[in-house]
């Protein structure tokens, strides 16, 4: 065809002889942008004809579309030549190379030929091959975020949002975005916090990739030391303190919190302040021309000191030296008459008189001496610590009927009954029998018998019901660090120890707050303990003052037969709250919860103050939901009320778990140093209730709290401590083992299970102890906690108590209470309460996050759904787990491949962005 175009071409033009085609314009590259054909146009001078050829064919001549013209400043023919290239014959190409055409024009002289333009497809797929990824770097750090575009024709440019706003670099000298199409902020500022988004576009489309959440962190740096505090004690031994805070800087955004001790603390010793001493009277001056002598003393015997105070009374005392004979009708005495004075039988009789009042008074000196020597006395204090510095017996023992010192005034005489306490008696001054104790001496074990022969600890038994016994609390006495009661008379001991019995603790550890229809959630901190009350299960308009509680006493509830109560006792109210979704109510528990080895009931207490039973957990029922985690129930119900959970062993190998915990502190004599071993439910409430005594006694957690696995067999618990180092350390005789019967720690009580041991050290040079205590139950589990520590509180390392420490928001109200946004919420629900013919339904939702009983109850609510993420909720109060939820989106399948599919729009949520950045 090339040939006939050839021929048809005209033979003669109007131009020079020998000029060649010049190309005035050239096709160009081009691209297809979805349907729509492109236009290839092509303009040279002279030129007799021009066609186009693509892929080295040359296209029809009918479908080129061509113009002709003079160039007026030469007179020679400017021909121009467009084609139009379709979608359809780019796809059906198929070579080595892109699609393209170029144009060949004719003259006279020849022909000339264009550059080749290509022509593709234009297109941007919808995938980033690399999303930028969140990040947390310190202040001043270097942020890299790497962002590879989708594929496309032609690439796509990129650009970065920060916060929805366009970044410049050439704005910021510290921001770079010409590497690689990635993120380059060189120095971290708070400032550069946010959420950062990589923009791809082209010709065809724009694509925005995920979200990269980027927190700039400060960690926390020390203050300077305080001035050290003035000493405590007035007198004696005490302790002075300095402090420094973590604001230089405060930790931000998450950032680490400063390491090491905020608070130091010394001893030091105060001089005791001492009152001052009259001397005796001086001898009395000789006479005075006025008749008088002087005598004087000095308040020197001994002088106050250290601010005490100074004698009262007078230093100089004057009489009349004549018994006021000297001076009458103001003569002197030479012209006084001789018959004023006295005869020399007055003088007698004064004298008889003198005599007799000095008899009287030995006389009445000595009775009193003999009756104080026929006195008797009530108690006994049998006392050796002055010598060994061991524990004490207390031997209460009557010695008559009426004795008013009587422990019990009531109780029969019984002279076989003696106690030892668990905590030392120490002897300030073996003269004075000063007793100085810390309050362990009054924290025994209810129903503790110790037998002594001598001033050490012998045996220590269990027995069903003990003698005599005083219901002694810990943390109700005055307590400080290693300071003394102060002096009680030996007559006044028996009676004052009395006394301490009757001092109780706080009863309730409660949290309260106004809820109204957003909801909200209650954290009794540091228990375990929370409520969850769902968005919109109070009435619109309507607001509750509602509580949580734990009571702390002994329990009302007494379990029956083998039954044993898991948990605290725990009361939400008020009771006349109605409400119109389930709330959740979480109750830690302490049974390793297998349904083959336990029957787990939960009971709710009436108005009457019976308790009736709820529900078995593995009960199917619609009234309340009951799920069970390893360490926590949580239960959905509708009304307030007092609850606890109560466990059934099926077999022996019903197991409860026990938290072993140790403490220690200085004894208030200075070699001794005190070892406390807990054995208490493994629940965060009875750690708590244990933390909480150990702070006012002074002690201090030694170890990290381990769990004890012990089972229903019927085995004694055994506690020792072993591997003390010999030369610097030794424990008073007979009490490195101690054995508690099955029943006490089985059954359990109000008290948390506590064993004492006393360590000595020969020197006070010796500052570390390292031994191991060992606690197990006989043909059971053991465990071994390895105390190595400084029985100086400034060198000794602080050990966290909590994990979760959520002391700072016992309550949140609103949506902040909740881990899911409100609007993803409604999305999951609107999506999953309607019913599918595939089972893609709230079935199962409920199924992917491990709810797989007792679905007749979700079946009867308005919203299964939401129902089931308020069971997510309290779950996962803590961690916030959304990814897991997201994974249980995703395998259902009523998602796309990635939970931020979910819905586009969302993406843009604020709530959504901050439910990212905790976790999702």
């Amino acid at each position: 065809s090339g040939n006939d175009n050839s021929e048809a071409l005209p033979e003669s033009i109007p131009s020079a002889p020998g000029t060649l085609p010049h190309f005035m314009e050239e096709p160009g590259d081009s691209y297809i942008i979805k349907s729509n054909p492109i236009v290839l146009r092509c303009k040279a001078k002279p030129a007799m004809q021009i066609f186009f050829k693509c892929n080295g064919e040359w296209v029809h001549q009918n479908e080129h579309v061509s113009e002709e013209s003079l160039d007026e400043a030469t007179g020679l023919k400017v021909r121009e030549v467009f084609i139009n290239v379709t979608r359809q014959q780019v796809e059906d190409f198929h070579g080595p190379e892109d699609y393209w055409c170029q144009c060949v024009a004719w003259s006279h002289l020849g022909t000339s030929k264009s550059r080749k333009a290509s022509v593709r497809i234009a297109y941007l797929r919808k995938n980033f091959e690399q999303d930028p990824q969140g990040k947390e770097v310190p202040i001043e750090g270097m942020i890299v975020l790497h962002c590879r575009p989708p594929e496309g024709v032609p690439a796509a440019e990129v650009e970065w949002l920060k916060n929805e706003e366009p970044i410049d670099s050439n704005l910021d000298e510290n921001i770079d975005t010409r590497a690689d199409h990635n993120l380059i902020i060189r120095q971290a500022r708070l400032s550069d916090s946010g959420n950062y988004t990589c923009m791809a576009a082209n010709i065809v489309a724009k694509r925005r990739s995920m979200s990269a959440t980027v927190v700039v962190y400060v960690n926390g740096g020390w203050s300077s030391w305080t001035e050290w505090s003035n000493c405590n004690a007035r007198c004696g031994r005490g302790w002075q303190k300095r402090s420094r805070t973590c604001t230089n800087p405060a930790p931000l955004n998450g950032g680490a919190f400063c390491e090491g001790m905020s608070v130091q603390k010394i001893t030091c010793t105060s001089l005791c302040p001492v009152d001052g001493s009259w001397e005796v009277w001086s001898e009395w001056s000789v006479c005075s021309p006025q008749c008088e002598h002087l005598r004087v003393r000095e308040c020197i015997a001994p002088p106050p000191r250290n601010g005490g105070k100074f004698c009262e009374g007078l230093g100089q005392e004057a009489e009349n030296c004549t018994e006021g004979l000297c001076i009458q009708d103001k003569k002197p005495l030479h012209e006084i008459k001789s018959q004023n004075l006295e005869t020399p039988s007055e003088i007698a009789l004064y004298s008889g008189l003198g005599a007799a009042v000095l008899a009287v008074a030995v006389l009445a000196l000595g009775v009193t001496l003999y009756r104080r020597s026929q006195s008797e006395y009530g108690v006994d204090v049998i006392d050796s610590s002055a010598l060994t510095g061991g524990f004490q017996t207390f031997n209460f023992k009557t010695v008559r009927q009426g004795n008013s010192l009587l422990l019990n005034p009531s109780m029969q005489p019984d002279l076989t009954v003696s106690r030892t306490y668990s905590g030392p008696i120490c002897l300030q001054d073996p003269m004075d029998k000063e007793l100085m104790t810390e309050s362990s001496l009054f924290n025994p074990l209810s129903d503790i018998k110790v037998k002594v022969q001598s001033s050490f600890m012998v045996s220590l038994g269990v027995t069903e019901r003990a003698e005599y016994h005083g219901k002694a609390h810990p943390g109700t006495f005055p307590h400080g660090n290693h300071r003394a009661f102060g002096t009680i008379q030996a007559r006044n001991k028996a009676m004052y120890i009395q006394n301490l019995a009757s001092i109780s603790t706080t009863s309730e550890l409660k949290t309260t707050a106004l809820f109204g229809h957003l909801g909200g959630r209650l954290v009794v901190p540091n228990t375990g303990v929370s409520l969850l009350i769902p968005h919109g299960a109070i009435p619109e308009e309507s607001s509750w003052e509602i509580y949580l509680a734990i009571t702390q006493k002994e329990s009302s509830l007494q379990p029956e037969g083998s039954d044993v109560l898991l948990g605290p006792e725990v009361t939400c109210g008020p009771s006349e709250v109605t409400v119109s979704t389930p709330f959740a109510l979480t109750i830690p528990h302490c049974a390793d919860a297998n349904p083959e080895h336990w029957n787990i009931h939960l009971k709710k207490r009436t108005q009457q103050g019976k308790w009736e039973e709820v529900m078995s957990v593995e009960e199917e029922t619609t009234s309340c939901y009951c799920l069970l985690d390893p360490y926590a129930c949580h239960i959905l119900l509708n009304s307030f009320g007092t609850y606890a959970l109560i466990g059934e062993p099926i077999s022996d190998c019903a197991v409860r778990q026990l938290k072993v915990a140790v403490f220690g502190c200085l004894s208030c004599n200075s070699l001794d140093y005190n070892l406390r071993v807990y054995c208490m439910d493994n629940t965060p409430c009875a750690f708590q209730e244990v933390v909480s005594d150990e702070r006012l006694q002074g002690g201090q957690l030694l170890e990290e709290p381990k769990l004890l696995h012990f089972k229903g067999n019927t085995c004694n618990l055994q506690i020792s401590v072993l591997d003390i180092p010999p030369f610097l350390w030794r424990i008073k005789p007979f009490t490195a083992c101690q054995e508690v019967p099955f029943s006490r720690v089985w059954r359990g009580s109000a008290r948390p299970l506590l064993c004492a041991f006393s360590l000595e050290r020969y020197s006070p040079g010796t500052t570390q102890l390292t031994c191991k205590v060992c606690v197990r139950q006989l043909k059971g589990h053991e465990q071994v906690l390895h105390v190595q520590t400084s029985i100086l509180e400034s060198e000794r390392e602080t050990i966290t108590f909590f994990a979760h420490d959520d002391s700072n928001f016992p309550a949140q109200v609103g949506p902040k209470a909740f881990k899911i946004p409100f609007s993803i919420r409604q999305r999951i629900c609107a999506t999953f309460d309607t019913p599918s013919a595939k089972g893609k339904d709230w079935q199962m939702l409920a199924q992917k996050n491990s709810i797989n009983r007792n679905l007749s109850y979700f079946a009867t609510q308005s919203s299964p759904s939401a129902v089931i993420l308020d069971l997510w909720e309290a779950r996962h109060q803590h961690d916030g787990d959304l990814d897991s939820l997201a994974c249980a989106l995703e395998e259902i399948g009523r998602t796309h491949s990635k939970i931020s599919d979910i819905t586009e729009t969302e993406l843009e949520e604020p709530d959504f962005n901050y439910s990212r950045q905790n976790g999702l």
